[in-house]
């Protein structure tokens, strides 16, 4: 049976479109990734925090520590489809497609691979930064209202 070469293009649109599900992963190296199985629970919990948030408000200290997982999880995928995207050719087949020719086609660059490049630098950047964001502000917050119950 061969083995069907695994195409750099579609490989960073899945991070950047399904990654936070893990869909990259299972492309390149199979459902037996465990990596791959972290990114889903790791938006999961995300996820529960976001509603913990519609439910509870801000104020609900388990949603700080949960909302981040899903940053993390997107941003991870988003900087695999970078890691991805910038690999040279050779490097591609070598990682991916091992006997295959070092300047198989399924490795190369496109338009369609930059374009998956700068969405992946979009959307990574700005589910970092957010979900820090979120956390932060909200643990130092959350220590000034101590700080303030222990003065009164």
């Amino acid at each position: 049976m061969t083995q069907r070469n695994k195409n750099k293009t579609l490989a960073t649109w899945l991070a950047v479109l399904l990654g936070s599900m893990g869909m990259h992963r299972f492309y390149l190296r199979g459902l037996g990734d465990w990596i791959g199985w972290l990114h889903p629970i790791a938006a999961a919990l995300g996820w529960w925090g976001v509603e913990r948030v519609q439910l509870y408000g801000q104020d609900d200290q388990l949603s700080w520590i949960l909302i981040p997982f899903l940053g993390i999880s997107i941003a991870a995928a988003c900087l695999a489809a970078i890691v991805y995207a910038l690999s040279d050719r050779p490097k591609w087949n070598r990682w991916f497609n091992p006997g295959s020719d070092d300047e198989a086609p399924s490795g190369a660059t496109n338009w369609l691979t930059i374009a998956a490049l700068v969405l992946a630098l979009l959307v990574g950047t700005i589910a970092f930064m957010g979900s820090l964001a979120f956390g932060v502000q909200r643990y130092f917050e959350y220590q000034v209202e101590e700080a303030r119950k222990i003065s009164q």
